[in-house]
């Protein structure tokens, strides 16, 4: 195959972290953060990673990680999620000599990239019944995804620019509460605007939407954390579990209990 993967994961940190190379990368390392914050070495400089950066390092690049809490009176207190890769091989050669790309991006994480990025997960975790050729593609499909991520987000321009930074926004503070008036203060926009230029947009709810995104978060966690089904519901941003379970039901029309026990 021309590509060699030899570390695919998701991360979730609810506890200070680092990590770090001392002197170079020995491959190509690609990290799209999807929850919380963090810092990382970026063109020479610690710089605070948000969700929906998406940062790219090729061999030879200078790499540092930080998982640190803002908040001095919390220290201990972190919350940073986040899918990477590291590969290497002379496909990735050749697609990383097409174009320039920086080392820290903001982009939109939509749903078919992270199925990819989730396939090539459990296909690495297959061990002896690894599929190499399967694994090959999964990646060289992940690499052409980043590509259009990249693409499409420096295309958006107007509303959509706008709508973006309302779901970059929800993205960032799924985990937390906020209310309508929180995203218009962020974009500058009254609530009854904010809400109609969403929906028009995405054909979505601002509560669905958010609703969705912490949904998701809490299947990340419980398939990848030995976290209590409690703990899930209070650190995804639903309040309480009785909440958790009513909206988790009407969208899989299972119990959070029983679809934990169908991932093991």
């Amino acid at each position: 195959m021309t590509t060699e993967i030899m570390n695919c994961s998701f991360s979730y940190h609810s506890t200070p972290f680092q990590i770090g190379y001392e002197e170079a990368l020995p491959t190509y390392l690609f990290r799209l953060q999807t929850e919380g914050t963090c810092q990382a070495l970026v063109n020479g400089q610690m710089t605070r990673i948000e969700t929906g950066d998406l940062l790219l390092y090729k061999p030879g690049d200078s790499y540092h990680l930080n998982v640190a809490s803002d908040n001095e009176e919390e220290p201990d207190h972190v919350s940073s999620g986040d899918y990477y890769v590291l590969c290497n091989g002379p496909w990735l050669d050749e697609w990383w000599s097409r174009q320039e790309r920086p080392q820290k991006v903001k982009v939109v994480p939509d749903e078919r990239l992270l199925s990819i990025w989730r396939a090539l997960i459990l296909e690495k975790r297959r061990f002896e019944e690894q599929d190499p050729e399967l694994a090959d593609y999964l990646l060289r499909s992940l690499c052409l995804g980043l590509d259009r991520s990249i693409t499409t987000q420096s295309a958006l321009k107007g509303k959509s620019f706008v709508a973006t930074r309302m779901k970059n926004f929800i993205d960032e503070q799924a985990s937390m509460s906020f209310s309508l008036q929180d995203i218009a203060d962020h974009v500058g926009l009254s609530v009854s605007r904010t809400v109609h230029l969403f929906k028009e947009c995405f054909g979505a709810t601002i509560i669905q939407y958010t609703q969705n995104v912490r949904l998701s978060m809490a299947i990340e966690r419980m398939k990848y954390s030995t976290m209590s089904l409690e703990q899930i519901a209070e650190t995804c941003g639903f309040g309480s579990y009785s909440y958790f379970y009513r909206i988790f039901r009407s969208k899989y029309d299972m119990s959070p209990a029983t679809y934990r026990e169908t991932q093991r």
